[in-house]
């Protein structure tokens, strides 16, 4: 019926048996970037933000994030993380934060939406800390720029 890898000939929802796969160290990176006022950048970068130390916060939400990404994301294999590292960094020309992640295992299948969900719920919890102070606030950009390990070998974003 498809070439479709989370459905079954019969249409059904299926996780990927990756049984058969060797196990590899597989390593994924993402990234994203949170644009906001430059009064909020400056806020945050002078403590000023009410709820706290915005960018510790963002960083242990991150990481928590990826560890539990098999309970947000359909049918994603449950991983034993061996690295989950957030790194958040004002960029004041921009008016944002970058923020980057790497997540690590040796295991059977890659770390992507792990990488991918830690970046995303650090933006989120950015945003959720300033929202107060600056409504405008944009998640953007959140993509992999980085995998290797498994078959398909290495891939980096351009």
């Amino acid at each position: 019926m498809s070439d479709l890898t989370h459905i079954d000939r019969d249409g059904n929802a299926v996780m990927v048996d990756v049984t058969a796969k060797d196990e590899t160290v597989r390593v994924a990176k993402a990234a994203c970037s949170v644009l906001m006022s430059p009064d909020t950048v400056a806020a945050i970068s002078d403590a000023r933000i009410k709820k706290g130390d915005v960018l510790s916060i963002a960083q242990l939400a991150g990481i928590m994030g990826a560890k539990k990404t098999v309970d947000l994301i359909p049918l994603c294999h449950p991983l034993p993380l061996t690295s989950s590292q957030v790194e958040l960094a004002i960029n004041a020309e921009r008016n944002g934060i970058d923020i980057v992640s790497t997540c690590k295992i040796t295991g059977r299948t890659g770390v992507e939406m792990e990488a991918l969900t830690a970046v995303s719920v650090a933006a989120l919890t950015v945003y959720d800390m300033c929202k107060a102070i600056d409504r405008a606030i944009r998640i953007t950009d959140i993509r992999l720029i980085h995998k290797s390990g498994g078959k398909s070998g290495t891939y980096d974003a351009a």
